[in-house]
Protein backbone atom coordinates (compact mmCIF):
# COMPACT_ATOMS: atom_id res chain seq x y z
CA UNK A 1 0.00 0.00 0.00
CA UNK A 2 1.05 3.29 -1.00
CA UNK A 3 -0.68 5.69 1.30
CA UNK A 4 1.60 8.89 2.19
CA UNK A 5 2.95 9.31 5.67
CA UNK A 6 1.18 12.29 7.37
CA UNK A 7 2.89 15.43 7.71
CA UNK A 8 2.27 18.88 9.59
CA UNK A 9 0.88 20.38 6.32
CA UNK A 10 -1.51 17.58 5.90
CA UNK A 11 -5.07 18.03 4.63
CA UNK A 12 -7.71 17.71 7.45
CA UNK A 13 -9.33 15.21 5.50
CA UNK A 14 -9.46 13.03 2.41
CA UNK A 15 -12.35 12.94 -0.21
CA UNK A 16 -12.63 9.85 -1.70
CA UNK A 17 -13.58 9.97 -5.57
CA UNK A 18 -13.75 6.41 -6.64
CA UNK A 19 -11.89 3.22 -7.13
CA UNK A 20 -10.14 1.64 -10.00
CA UNK A 21 -7.74 -1.13 -11.29
CA UNK A 22 -5.04 1.53 -12.13
CA UNK A 23 -3.34 -0.96 -14.68
CA UNK A 24 -7.13 -0.24 -16.78
CA UNK A 25 -6.49 3.96 -16.21
CA UNK A 26 -3.89 5.18 -18.17
CA UNK A 27 -4.71 7.59 -20.34
CA UNK A 28 -6.53 6.72 -23.58
CA UNK A 29 -7.83 10.06 -24.46
CA UNK A 30 -5.13 12.51 -23.74
CA UNK A 31 -1.65 13.27 -21.71
CA UNK A 32 -1.72 10.86 -18.31
CA UNK A 33 -1.27 11.91 -14.86
CA UNK A 34 2.58 11.47 -13.58
CA UNK A 35 1.40 8.62 -11.70
CA UNK A 36 0.01 7.24 -14.85
CA UNK A 37 -3.93 6.68 -14.15
CA UNK A 38 -5.29 10.43 -13.46
CA UNK A 39 -6.68 12.69 -15.93
CA UNK A 40 -4.05 15.44 -16.29
CA UNK A 41 -5.17 18.73 -14.59
CA UNK A 42 -7.67 16.19 -12.43
CA UNK A 43 -7.59 19.17 -9.06
CA UNK A 44 -9.64 18.25 -5.84
CA UNK A 45 -12.05 20.95 -4.14
CA UNK A 46 -8.61 22.88 -2.44
CA UNK A 47 -7.39 23.07 -6.30
CA UNK A 48 -4.84 20.13 -5.23
CA UNK A 49 -4.13 17.69 -7.84
CA UNK A 50 -5.48 14.17 -7.43
CA UNK A 51 -3.76 11.29 -6.47
CA UNK A 52 -3.95 7.75 -5.98
CA UNK A 53 -3.68 5.55 -2.42
CA UNK A 54 -3.27 2.22 -3.76
CA UNK A 55 -3.52 -1.95 -2.05
CA UNK A 56 -2.14 -4.21 -4.40
CA UNK A 57 -4.25 -4.05 -7.53
CA UNK A 58 -6.69 -1.45 -6.36
CA UNK A 59 -6.68 2.08 -5.79
CA UNK A 60 -8.55 4.91 -4.74
CA UNK A 61 -9.01 8.05 -6.63
CA UNK A 62 -8.23 10.79 -3.45
CA UNK A 63 -8.08 14.62 -3.18
CA UNK A 64 -7.44 16.60 0.27
CA UNK A 65 -10.01 19.15 1.40
CA UNK A 66 -9.17 21.87 4.08
CA UNK A 67 -11.35 21.79 7.67
CA UNK A 68 -13.45 25.34 5.63
CA UNK A 69 -14.59 22.93 3.28
CA UNK A 70 -18.32 23.19 2.06
CA UNK A 71 -19.61 20.97 -0.53
CA UNK A 72 -21.80 22.57 -3.17
CA UNK A 73 -22.77 22.14 -6.44
CA UNK A 74 -19.73 23.59 -8.29
CA UNK A 75 -18.18 20.22 -6.14
CA UNK A 76 -20.73 18.01 -7.06
CA UNK A 77 -20.34 18.53 -10.99
CA UNK A 78 -16.38 18.48 -10.54
CA UNK A 79 -16.87 15.15 -8.69
CA UNK A 80 -19.06 13.99 -11.63
CA UNK A 81 -16.68 15.37 -13.96
CA UNK A 82 -13.56 13.19 -12.80
CA UNK A 83 -15.44 10.16 -12.24
CA UNK A 84 -16.78 10.02 -15.71
CA UNK A 85 -13.49 10.84 -17.38
CA UNK A 86 -12.09 7.47 -15.86
CA UNK A 87 -15.38 5.88 -16.82
CA UNK A 88 -13.54 6.28 -20.24
CA UNK A 89 -10.42 5.09 -19.28
CA UNK A 90 -11.43 1.85 -17.81
CA UNK A 91 -13.89 0.70 -15.39
CA UNK A 92 -14.46 2.26 -12.19
CA UNK A 93 -16.72 2.26 -8.87
CA UNK A 94 -18.15 5.10 -7.81
CA UNK A 95 -17.60 6.11 -4.27
CA UNK A 96 -20.88 8.25 -2.81
CA UNK A 97 -20.15 12.31 -3.22
CA UNK A 98 -18.88 13.79 0.41
CA UNK A 99 -17.50 10.39 1.28
CA UNK A 100 -14.73 11.54 3.96
CA UNK A 101 -11.93 9.54 5.27
CA UNK A 102 -9.39 11.07 8.28
CA UNK A 103 -6.53 10.04 6.04
CA UNK A 104 -5.20 7.70 3.50
CA UNK A 105 -4.57 4.55 5.90
CA UNK A 106 -7.94 4.95 6.76
CA UNK A 107 -8.77 5.22 3.08
CA UNK A 108 -6.76 1.99 2.38
CA UNK A 109 -8.44 0.08 5.63
CA UNK A 110 -11.75 1.45 5.52
CA UNK A 111 -12.38 1.53 1.57
CA UNK A 112 -9.44 -1.18 -0.25
CA UNK A 113 -9.25 -3.99 2.25
CA UNK A 114 -12.81 -3.81 3.90
CA UNK A 115 -14.12 -4.81 0.16
CA UNK A 116 -11.64 -5.57 -1.65
CA UNK A 117 -13.14 -8.73 -3.12
CA UNK A 118 -16.37 -7.28 -3.80
CA UNK A 119 -14.53 -4.20 -5.48
CA UNK A 120 -12.07 -6.41 -7.71
CA UNK A 121 -15.25 -8.21 -8.80
CA UNK A 122 -17.02 -4.98 -9.65
CA UNK A 123 -14.29 -3.25 -11.58
CA UNK A 124 -14.32 -7.01 -13.45
CA UNK A 125 -17.97 -7.11 -14.56
CA UNK A 126 -17.83 -3.04 -15.31
CA UNK A 127 -14.66 -3.53 -17.62
CA UNK A 128 -16.19 -2.23 -21.46
CA UNK A 129 -19.15 -1.17 -20.05
CA UNK A 130 -20.97 2.27 -19.71
CA UNK A 131 -24.54 3.82 -18.82
CA UNK A 132 -26.81 5.59 -19.75
CA UNK A 133 -30.35 6.81 -18.22
CA UNK A 134 -33.20 7.01 -21.02
CA UNK A 135 -36.35 9.13 -20.51
CA UNK A 136 -39.48 9.61 -21.99
CA UNK A 137 -42.05 12.32 -21.18
CA UNK A 138 -45.72 13.01 -23.03
CA UNK A 139 -46.71 15.73 -24.58
CA UNK A 140 -49.30 16.98 -22.28
CA UNK A 141 -51.58 18.35 -24.83
CA UNK A 142 -51.38 15.26 -26.97
CA UNK A 143 -52.04 12.55 -24.36
CA UNK A 144 -54.96 14.08 -22.97
CA UNK A 145 -56.60 14.25 -26.30
CA UNK A 146 -55.52 10.74 -26.84
CA UNK A 147 -57.24 10.01 -23.50
CA UNK A 148 -60.64 12.31 -24.29
CA UNK A 149 -60.89 10.73 -27.24
CA UNK A 150 -60.58 7.00 -26.47
CA UNK A 151 -62.30 7.29 -22.89
CA UNK A 152 -65.78 7.79 -22.61
CA UNK A 153 -65.53 8.29 -18.30
CA UNK A 154 -63.11 10.90 -19.41
CA UNK A 155 -65.27 12.42 -21.92
CA UNK A 156 -68.51 12.80 -20.84
CA UNK A 157 -66.86 14.16 -17.64
CA UNK A 158 -64.99 16.83 -19.82
CA UNK A 159 -68.23 17.76 -21.56
CA UNK A 160 -70.05 18.17 -18.41
CA UNK A 161 -67.23 20.36 -16.98
CA UNK A 162 -65.31 22.74 -19.82
CA UNK A 163 -68.12 24.96 -19.59
CA UNK A 164 -68.95 25.23 -16.18
CA UNK A 165 -68.33 28.63 -14.49
CA UNK A 166 -64.51 28.37 -12.49
CA UNK A 167 -65.68 27.12 -8.66
CA UNK A 168 -68.78 24.83 -9.78
CA UNK A 169 -68.93 21.11 -11.08
CA UNK A 170 -66.56 20.80 -8.06
CA UNK A 171 -67.25 16.71 -7.62
CA UNK A 172 -67.12 16.33 -11.54
CA UNK A 173 -63.78 17.86 -11.97
CA UNK A 174 -61.77 15.76 -9.19
CA UNK A 175 -63.58 12.48 -10.43
CA UNK A 176 -62.89 13.63 -14.39
CA UNK A 177 -58.74 14.88 -12.24
CA UNK A 178 -58.55 11.41 -10.88
CA UNK A 179 -59.94 9.27 -14.08
CA UNK A 180 -57.84 11.27 -16.74
CA UNK A 181 -54.48 10.87 -13.97
CA UNK A 182 -55.69 6.83 -14.01
CA UNK A 183 -55.83 6.74 -18.14
CA UNK A 184 -52.45 8.33 -18.05
CA UNK A 185 -50.87 6.16 -16.63
CA UNK A 186 -52.33 3.04 -18.19
CA UNK A 187 -50.92 4.38 -21.59
CA UNK A 188 -47.86 4.80 -19.72
CA UNK A 189 -46.97 1.84 -18.55
CA UNK A 190 -47.91 0.59 -22.04
CA UNK A 191 -45.47 2.84 -23.66
CA UNK A 192 -42.70 1.89 -21.04
CA UNK A 193 -42.77 -1.46 -22.03
CA UNK A 194 -42.58 -0.11 -25.72
CA UNK A 195 -39.40 1.41 -24.98
CA UNK A 196 -38.11 -1.05 -22.77
CA UNK A 197 -38.52 -3.96 -25.29
CA UNK A 198 -35.88 -1.59 -27.23
CA UNK A 199 -33.42 -1.02 -24.72
CA UNK A 200 -33.71 -4.57 -23.69
CA UNK A 201 -32.42 -5.64 -26.93
CA UNK A 202 -28.88 -3.70 -25.95
CA UNK A 203 -28.58 -4.14 -22.37
CA UNK A 204 -26.40 -5.82 -20.36
CA UNK A 205 -28.30 -4.69 -17.10
CA UNK A 206 -31.38 -1.53 -16.42
CA UNK A 207 -32.96 -0.03 -12.94
CA UNK A 208 -36.36 1.80 -13.78
CA UNK A 209 -37.14 4.51 -11.07
CA UNK A 210 -40.72 5.43 -10.10
CA UNK A 211 -42.50 8.27 -12.93
CA UNK A 212 -45.67 9.81 -11.98
CA UNK A 213 -47.57 12.45 -13.91
CA UNK A 214 -46.71 12.82 -17.66
CA UNK A 215 -43.24 10.94 -17.26
CA UNK A 216 -43.08 8.01 -18.69
CA UNK A 217 -39.93 6.58 -17.94
CA UNK A 218 -36.74 6.90 -16.42
CA UNK A 219 -34.41 4.04 -16.77
CA UNK A 220 -30.52 3.57 -15.88
CA UNK A 221 -29.60 1.03 -18.68
CA UNK A 222 -25.95 -0.79 -18.37
CA UNK A 223 -24.59 -1.62 -21.49
CA UNK A 224 -21.36 -2.40 -23.48
CA UNK A 225 -19.78 1.11 -24.81
CA UNK A 226 -19.73 -0.08 -28.07
CA UNK A 227 -23.38 -0.15 -28.40
CA UNK A 228 -24.49 2.79 -26.88
CA UNK A 229 -24.83 4.08 -30.55
CA UNK A 230 -26.98 1.53 -31.53
CA UNK A 231 -28.95 2.39 -28.74
CA UNK A 232 -28.95 5.81 -29.31
CA UNK A 233 -30.53 4.89 -33.44
CA UNK A 234 -32.86 2.45 -32.59
CA UNK A 235 -34.22 5.45 -29.67
CA UNK A 236 -34.17 8.21 -32.86
CA UNK A 237 -36.09 5.77 -34.78
CA UNK A 238 -39.06 5.46 -31.85
CA UNK A 239 -39.14 8.84 -30.61
CA UNK A 240 -39.77 10.02 -34.50
CA UNK A 241 -42.42 7.89 -34.80
CA UNK A 242 -44.02 9.05 -31.57
CA UNK A 243 -43.24 12.73 -31.68
CA UNK A 244 -46.01 14.14 -31.48
CA UNK A 245 -47.21 12.90 -28.36
CA UNK A 246 -44.51 11.50 -26.98
CA UNK A 247 -40.45 12.77 -26.01
CA UNK A 248 -37.57 10.36 -25.28
CA UNK A 249 -34.14 11.34 -24.17
CA UNK A 250 -31.05 9.36 -24.04
CA UNK A 251 -28.49 11.25 -21.31
CA UNK A 252 -24.94 9.58 -20.94
CA UNK A 253 -22.85 7.86 -21.36
CA UNK A 254 -21.61 8.57 -17.57
CA UNK A 255 -20.01 6.16 -15.00
CA UNK A 256 -22.13 3.34 -14.02
CA UNK A 257 -23.36 4.97 -10.48
CA UNK A 258 -25.92 3.21 -10.30
CA UNK A 259 -24.77 -0.73 -11.08
CA UNK A 260 -22.30 -0.72 -7.96
CA UNK A 261 -24.33 -1.35 -5.17
CA UNK A 262 -24.17 0.55 -1.84
CA UNK A 263 -20.03 1.96 -2.07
Amino acid sequence: MTAAPPTAEAPAAVLVYGVVAPADTVASDGPAHPDGALPEGSLGPDGEPLRLVTHDDLAAVVGGVSPQWRPGRADLLAFSAVIDTLARRGPVVPVQFGSLMADEQEVVDQVLVADEDRLRDLLASLAGKTQVQVRARYVEEAVLSEVVAVDPEVRALWARTRELPEGAGHGDRVRLGERAARAVAERAAQDAETILGVVGRYAVDAISRPVAGMDVLDVAVLLEADQVAALEDALEALAQASYRRLRIRLVGPTAPYDFVGER
